[in-house]
């Protein structure tokens, strides 16, 4: 595996999370605003773009926010996950914070985030804040 930043959502990241968000689980509103901002990272298997993530600073957090974490099917469940994560972790200075959707909650603690405040849901799915020092 190895992976690419981008300053721009690139097509791999846009095809992947069309992919993961919109065909498999049903969201409508998968590209916004922040999509112009964001630092994208895309993994790579050889050429094929199987992971993504973006990555921003946010200042009412006071922290990095890492989010639209997504790895096609039939890569899950061979830690392109966790490599998506702690990537973005490595190239990030100070906090990061994400918007985990609840049943990612687990997957997330394992890799050192704490989830904080209340339970809220983006489209139909229920998601919480959750952070990790660095």
């Amino acid at each position: 595996m190895n992976y690419k930043i981008y300053d721009q959502l690139p097509q791999e990241a846009k095809k992947n999370r069309i992919k993961v968000f919109m065909e498999e689980q049903g969201f409508k509103d998968e590209f916004d605003d922040l999509d112009e901002v964001c630092k994208h990272l895309v993994v790579f298997d050889h050429q094929k773009a199987i992971g993504t993530c973006r990555y921003y600073y946010d200042d009412p957090l006071q922290a990095n926010v890492i989010g639209r974490i997504a790895v096609i099917k039939e890569y899950r469940g061979k830690k392109v996950g966790q490599y998506i994560v702690k990537t973005a972790c490595s190239l990030i200075q100070g906090n990061v914070c994400l918007h985990a959707q609840l049943q990612a909650k687990p997957f997330y603690e394992k890799l050192g985030f704490k989830a904080y405040g209340e339970i809220d849901y983006d489209e139909f799915c229920p998601h919480t804040w959750m952070k990790k020092e660095m």
